[in-house]
């Protein structure tokens, strides 16, 4: 991969040393089962952390859980903006999810995912989300995002879970998806 500055930092774009890795496809078990928490920060998470950008950089995503690379880990990373455009780029280890309170303002917009390829479906979501988590020194890390970031929140949590986001579709569109993805 060549050598890329970060535009908010000036310094190595993530996953620049990572190896990319083909993505787990919907109906692979990894993807429909909670992810085990990271007990350990060390140079193999670092490294996954780097195979993750580089992987979900490779497939022309905004952001990607370990499991979708076939790694059964409370990890992921993302690089998308917010309402207001300003970008994130971030990987959250053993995050928690916080949504407002009900009724919250609800934003329905097309979603897709890199493990059900080609497919987007109008999916709602919360307007607004934070994880709380560590980066992948150990480091606490909060992020606060609106838009496609709060969207992306939601998503990448999701699949630490074991949801992909076609199993909170109406089963119509759920299939609909998956036909179109070549996955039923």
């Amino acid at each position: 991969m060549p050598d890329r500055a970060d535009a908010a930092t000036g310094g190595p774009v993530p996953g620049e040393h990572g190896k990319a890795h083909p993505i787990t496809r919907y109906g692979e078990p990894v993807l429909h089962r909670a992810c085990k928490p990271v007990e350990a920060f060390d140079d193999a998470l670092a490294a996954l952390i780097e195979d993750m950008f580089a992987s979900m950089y490779a497939a022309n995503g905004v952001g990607l859980a370990a499991n979708q690379i076939g790694v059964d880990a409370r990890v992921f990373v993302l690089d998308c903006e917010d309402a207001d455009g300003e970008r994130t780029v971030a990987a959250v280890v053993n995050p928690v999810l916080t949504l407002p309170p009900a009724p919250r303002e609800l934003m329905v917009d097309d979603e897709g995912c890199l493990s059900v390829p080609g497919a987007f479906e109008d999916t709602p979501r919360s307007a607004t989300a934070v994880v709380e988590g560590f980066d992948g020194e150990g480091r606490p890390v909060r992020i606060e995002g609106t838009g496609t970031l709060a969207r992306c929140l939601q998503h990448e949590y999701d699949h630490l879970e074991g949801t992909v986001y076609v199993d909170r579709l109406p089963k119509k569109a759920r299939n609909r998806a998956l036909a179109e993805a070549g996955l039923r």
